[in-house]
This record gives C-alpha cells, structure tokens and sequence, in this order.
C-alpha cells in the first residue's frame, strides 16, 4: 500500500552525496515545474516570451546554487542575493510576475534539497489558483482611475467650472497640471478622475464638451503604477 507520507520525503539525505542521477531527477523535475509555472503565469495573460523563459528556467539555475553551496555558511547568502534579483528588474513587474517569480524560486530549492513531492504538490496548488484567478472577476476602485485632459478657452475660470460635473460623476478628482497652449489663447487642464461609473462615461464627456465649447477632450486609463489618487 502506498504511503502519502514518502511523497514528501527527500530523495537524498542531507548527508549523502549527489549523484549524477540524482542531479539529473532533480534538474529535470525543475524544468517541469518551471514550464508549468510559466503557462500558468501567461494563462489568459499577456506576457513576452523573455520572461516565460526566465520563468522556466529559473527553478533548475536556483537547484543548482543550492546544491553547490549545500551546508555552507554561503548558502544564505546566495538564496538572498538570488531573491534579491527580484528587485533589480528592469522594468516594474505586476503582484502576478512577482508572485511568479517567487513561485519558481521556491520550487528551485524544493527541488534541491530533494523534496520533489513538496515542490510538485505546491506549484500544483499555486498554478491553480493562478489560472483560476482568471475566471473571477473582481472590480478594484482603481479600474475606474482616469487621466482627464481638458482644453478650455483662456476666458473661463477653471477653479470651479466642472464641480458639479465632477460630483456628478466621480468619486473623486483632482487637477494635477495646468498649461497654456496655442499663444496663451487656450488651457490644457490634467485631472486624475475616479468614475462612479464606466457606463456614464460618454454622458460625462458630452457634457464637459458643453462647458468647454466644444474644444478637445481625451480621457485615459493611467499606468499601472500611477493608479494613486
């Protein structure tokens, strides 16, 4: 009869040597769970194939410093230095890439001290409820955050020409930059808007235009590290 329990057991002791096929389980059982979380990480996401790459790759490169630094003092350091490439990214990654990212680290040392079972069974369960995400729905107050940009004629008092409007349909808004253009004739007014409403947009733009005289109007959905009011 099997027993539940030997699946979380190690595959080598800590006092053992690693062998050539031990290495080799290890290595490729890394490889497999960083092809699921890099699937389960793009599902219904958009993601570049770089980093889907990196993804997969990164539990077997994490294996691999473990094991050569197994026992040794340098251990720490070389899991912290690892961890911290996380915050050196070029570019701002989303909670999902990071969690991603953490993900396949943590598979990486799972799979080098020889807990297989552990890894496959924890990147199962997080791949899962990553690729559920995906079918739930949830309405964050920051997908109704905008970038308003309104141009007005030189002779009308912004301060307080859209209150009401801005009442009307938003939560709450706050003009962030003012300049001229045209030779002076005309405004350009930059508010960060957040809408009660997706749906009252178009009613809410009509009736800037009234205000405005019918001069340009853009509406935007700010970067995503931007959405702060």
């Amino acid at each position: 009869m099997l027993n539940i329990n030997s699946i979380f057991e190690p595959i080598y002791s800590s006092t053992s040597e690693i062998t050539t096929t031990t290495y080799l389980v290890c290595s490729l059982v890394s490889l497999a769970l960083g092809a699921v979380i890099a699937w389960a990480s793009g599902f219904r996401n958009r993601q570049s194939k770089g980093f889907s790459l990196s993804i997969m790759l990164i539990p077997v490169i994490v294996q691999m410093v473990i094991m050569l630094v197994s026992d040794n003092v340098g251990a720490g350091i070389a899991v912290m230095g690892t961890f911290s490439l996380v915050r050196f990214r070029s570019a701002p990654g989303s909670a999902r890439e990071i969690v991603s990212i953490f993900l396949a680290m943590a598979a990486g040392m799972a799979t080098a001290k020889g807990y297989l079972g552990v890894g496959i069974v924890f990147v199962a369960v997080i791949s899962l409820i990553l690729v559920l995400s995906n079918f739930v729905k949830i309405k964050d107050s920051d997908d109704l955050q905008r970038d308003l940009k309104i141009t007005i004629p030189e002779d009308l008092n912004y301060a307080h020409e859209f209150d009401d409007l801005f009442n009307k349909y938003t939560k709450q808004a706050k003009l962030v930059n003012v300049k001229t253009t045209n030779m002076g004739s005309l405004y350009k007014l930059s508010y960060r808007v957040e809408l009660n409403s997706e749906d009252e947009v178009q009613a809410f733009i009509d009736e800037l235009r009234c205000r405005n005289g019918n001069l340009e109007i853009a509406m935007m959905i700010p970067p995503l590290e931007d959405r702060v009011l």
